[in-house]
C-alpha cells in the first residue's frame, strides 16, 4: 500500500522546489537584498552614497534617451489618430487614447525595456566581472556583505530611477508630443484644417485618468525595477569563473527582464478590469 505523505512534508517539498526554481531564486534574492537594509553591519552614509550613485547612473543618465523615445511615441500616436477626430470628436478621444497607451501600458513597459537594455545589462556585466575576478569573494573576506554593498543600493536606486523615468516618459509623450504635433499642424495649415487646443487636450487627459492609474504609476515601476535589478544581479552572480561567460550572462539578463516585464504587466492589467466593466455597463 502507498503511504500518504504528511501535509507538513508536502508543504516543505513544495517550498523547496519553489526555491530551486528560477522565479523562487529571484524572489529570494530580492527579499535578502531588501532585508539587508535592516542589518546593523554596514555604514548608512556609504549606503546613501551608493544609492544616489546608482540613481544618477540609472535614472538621470537615461533621461535623454527616454525623452527622445517618449516624444517620438507621443507624436506618432497623436498624428496617427488625428484623422479620427472629425469622426469621433475631440472630447474624450485623445484623453482616453493617451492614458491607455502611454500612462497605463506603453509608458511603463518601454521605460522598463530602456532601463533593462541600458542599465540592467551594464549592472550584470559589472557584477559578473567582479565574480570572475574574485572581487566578491574579497568583499566577504573583508567582512563586507556583498548583498548590502552591491545589490541593495542598486535595487533601491533602480526603483527610484524607474519611478522618475516613467513620469518623465509620460510627460515627454503627452506634452512634447503635443507641441510637435501642434507645430506641424500650424506649419501644414494649408493642407488640412485641424484644431488642436492644449486646454481641451489636457482636460480630456485629466478626465480619463482614474485612481487606479495613479496607483499603477507607482506599482508598475516598482515591480519592473525590481525585476530588472534582481535579474541583473542574479545572472551576474551565477556565472562560472570564466570571462567568456560574461556576455552570455548579460544577454540572458536582458531577455529575461523583457519576458518578466511583459508577464507582470499582464497580471497587473487585471486591476483595470473592474473599471472597464463599469464603463461597458454605462455605455450599455
Amino acid at each position: 500500500m502507498f503511504k500518504l505523505s504528511k501535509p507538513g512534508n508536502a508543504l516543505n517539498w513544495l517550498g523547496h522546489r519553489f526555491l530551486q526554481s528560477h522565479f523562487g531564486q529571484l524572489l529570494s534574492l530580492l527579499i535578502r537584498a531588501l532585508s539587508s537594509i535592516l542589518s546593523k553591519k554596514g555604514n548608512r552614509k556609504i549606503d546613501i552614497q551608493e544609492i544616489i550613485s546608482h540613481t544618477y547612473h540609472v535614472g538621470v543618465k537615461s533621461l535623454p534617451l527616454i525623452f527622445i523615445v517618449g516624444t517620438i511615441l507621443g507624436t506618432v500616436l497623436i498624428i496617427s489618430t488625428i484623422g479620427l477626430v472629425p469622426k469621433v470628436g475631440f472630447g474624450n478621444f485623445f484623453g482616453n487614447l493617451m492614458v491607455i497607451a502611454i500612462v497605463r501600458e506603453l509608458g511603463p513597459i518601454l521605460t522598463g525595456f530602456l532601463i533593462a537594455g541600458r542599465c540592467g545589462s551594464s549592472l550584470t556585466t559589472r557584477i559578473a566581472s567582479m565574480k570572475v575576478n574574485s572581487e566578491i569573494d574579497a568583499l566577504e573576506t573583508l567582512g563586507i556583505n556583498p548583498m548590502r554593498f552591491l545589490i541593495m543600493p542598486a535595487l533601491i536606486g533602480g526603483i527610484i530611477s524607474m519611478l522618475i523615468a516613467n513620469i518623465f516618459f509620460c510627460i515627454s509623450a503627452i506634452g512634447t508630443g503635443f507641441l510637435i504635433t501642434k507645430a506641424a499642424t500650424v506649419f501644414l495649415d494649408g493642407f488640412f484644417k485641424i484644431q488642436l487646443e492644449w486646454s481641451s487636450y489636457f482636460i480630456s487627459i485629466l478626465d480619463a485618468l482614474s485612481p487606479v492609474d495613479f496607483v499603477m504609476s507607482f506599482v508598475k515601476p516598482f515591480v519592473f525595477a525590481s525585476i530588472i535589478i534582481t535579474n541583473a544581479c542574479y545572472y551576474g552572480t551565477r556565472i562560472p569563473n570564466d570571462l567568456r561567460a560574461v556576455p552570455k550572462a548579460t544577454s540572458h539578463s536582458v531577455v529575461s527582464s523583457f519576458i518578466f516585464i511583459v508577464a507582470s504587466d499582464l497580471l497587473l492589467s487585471f486591476a483595470y478590469i473592474l473599471s472597464y466593466v463599469q464603463n461597458v455597463k454605462s455605455v450599455i
